[in-house]
């Protein structure tokens, strides 16, 4: 009884350590992105305004979050579709990479305190993770050049990556983090799977036929309304941040 408890201690204390360095790696890079590449294309914000624009997008993304719901025809119920990048995203176009990944923590620890965790924390560790691997690449995208193409070519990028590396952490760690730290035998996953998809066999038929395609659906559901939402938004934002494709004055001059 003592080793298994020390061992279950030890599991989600790696766990722990796991989720810590991959925030850091996430906001490190972005970070470093913007020190260099976006050096001069980043708006310039006070902090204040920096910090009310992320507290107030997290907490609009975290009530979206919560409101998630299920694609059972795609993959099993545990996998939920939420639309909490929506302003994840505007909030990356409009304040940079670094501002996405703060908005999404924020997300993820407001959802915390309010709800709890219901799957050992890997659910919210991935998604933190696999919705900076969509907002990251695209607010970079953008933010090489302002306009309405190279936003829509970073979503479309954004949910590339999305997709590719959704697939391979859900299957290089998260699902085996899963059934560890849940207690449940990674076959009866895998048997959930194939209760949706006869294809279902392994892990990796798992990601490919249950977690890829509900990430693509993921990637079109928040680039569509971003797109559509962004310019839009802007009239509330565009006292706090400058930006040429938050002006109108500017918009049609970019394209």
């Amino acid at each position: 009884m003592g080793t298994g408890l020390l061992q279950t201690i030890t599991e989600n204390l790696q766990f722990v350590g796991v989720c810590a360095v991959v925030i850091a790696a996430i906001i490190g890079l972005s970070w470093g992105l913007e020190a260099t590449v976006l050096k001069k294309n980043i708006a310039q914000v006070s902090k204040p305004r920096y910090i009310t624009i992320c507290g107030m997008l997290g907490a609009i993304a975290m009530i979206l979050h919560i409101l998630d719901f299920p694609l059972i025809a795609i993959a099993p119920s545990f996998y939920k579709l939420d639309f909490s990048e929506i302003p994840v995203m505007i909030g990356a176009f409009c304040l940079g990479p670094v501002g996405g990944v703060i908005i999404e923590l924020v997300k993820i620890l407001l959802k915390l305190i309010i709800k709890g965790t219901s799957t050992a924390f890997v659910g919210d560790l991935a998604n933190f993770v696999v919705g900076c691997s969509f907002v990251v690449p695209a607010a970079v995208i953008y933010h090489l050049k302002k306009t309405r193409v190279m936003a829509v070519a970073g979503l479309v990028a954004g949910t590339v990556v999305l997709v590719v590396f959704g697939t391979m952490f859900n299957a290089v760690y998260l699902l085996p983090a899963f059934a560890s730290l849940y207690g449940m035998p990674l076959e009866s996953i895998i048997g959930m799977g194939s209760a949706v998809h006869a294809s279902v066999t392994n892990v990796t038929t798992f990601v490919i036929f249950c977690v890829a395609p509900l990430n693509l659906i993921k990637g079109i559901c928040i680039s569509v309304p971003t797109m559509i939402l962004y310019k839009r938004i802007s009239v509330v934002l565009r006292t706090t941040v400058q930006d040429p494709y938050m002006a109108g004055k500017k918009h049609q001059t970019q394209n």
